[in-house]
């Protein structure tokens, strides 16, 4: 169960709080900032920026000043006497932007990965159309389990994030029908990743799968029932893990 810490809506046009609204399934987008420490900072928190005020100009819902507001209640919304380990989201559409807090949780140790095929809709964005991913979701113990996406045989993402694939020493991760993340984005700037198409059926020939992501961070996969994988070792993920130790 997902444990929260704030939840508040308010009315972009003039900043009046509204009964909660999570928005999805609504038309609009979302991001959402790894929040630690005391007091809280927000990791990779420009580059969670750039990608939302991108997608809000995509969607036709960007206005003048959005920007400016989404960071004043951000602002806001952070209690400095707090230490945080926690995830902070911003959802925002036309008209509402909603903001919520809650507890990071973290990844056990002897973590799964189920597959579903399917693609999120627009897969190159952020946005709220995550109804059929939150009922699988639900299914499944989220500290011990996410689901993979696959599509026309090739593996996307997860439900939460991305997927990076380790054999030879050499890391991969799908370029197509996934939104590449703010994360993955930092991480191929400190280690070479090739971006391509990863098919479902070569997965037995990786050693390594990891899962990367702002809740997630760097998680090691440790097996695949549906496809009889399990982890070879542990070296690609102990030299991620040096980069993305928050």
């Amino acid at each position: 169960m997902v444990n929260f810490l704030l939840k508040k809506s308010y009315q972009i046009d003039n900043l009046k709080i509204l009964k909660f609204k999570d928005l999805w399934g609504s038309n609009g987008v979302f991001t959402t900032i790894r929040l630690i420490g005391k007091p809280g900072k927000l990791v990779l928190f420009q580059s969670h920026i750039n990608g939302l005020i991108k997608s809000l100009k995509k969607y036709k819902i960007y206005s003048q000043n959005l920007e400016k507001i989404i960071r004043h209640l951000i602002e806001l919304n952070i209690n400095k006497n707090i230490k945080y380990d926690h995830l902070l989201r911003v959802a925002l559409t036309s008209k509402i932007i909603s903001i919520s807090i809650r507890k990071r949780i973290k990844p056990k140790k002897n973590f799964e990965l189920k597959v579903i095929n399917y693609r999120r809709t627009d897969p190159k964005t952020k946005n709220l159309y995550y109804k059929k991913i939150l009922k699988e979701l639900n299914k499944y113990n989220s500290s011990k389990t996410d689901i993979a996406l696959v599509y026309r045989g090739k593996i996307l993402e997860t439900c939460t994030s991305n997927i990076l694939f380790f054999k030879n020493r050499e890391y991969f991760s799908p370029k197509n029908n996934c939104y590449i993340g703010n994360t993955i984005n930092y991480l191929k700037g400190k280690i070479k990743i090739s971006f391509k198409d990863i098919y479902y059926k070569d997965l037995k020939k990786f050693d390594e799968i990891m899962l990367i992501g702002s809740g997630k961070g760097v998680t090691s996969v440790k097996f695949i029932k549906q496809m009889n994988w399990k982890s070879k070792n542990n070296f690609g993920y102990k030299k991620v893990k040096k980069y993305l130790n928050f």
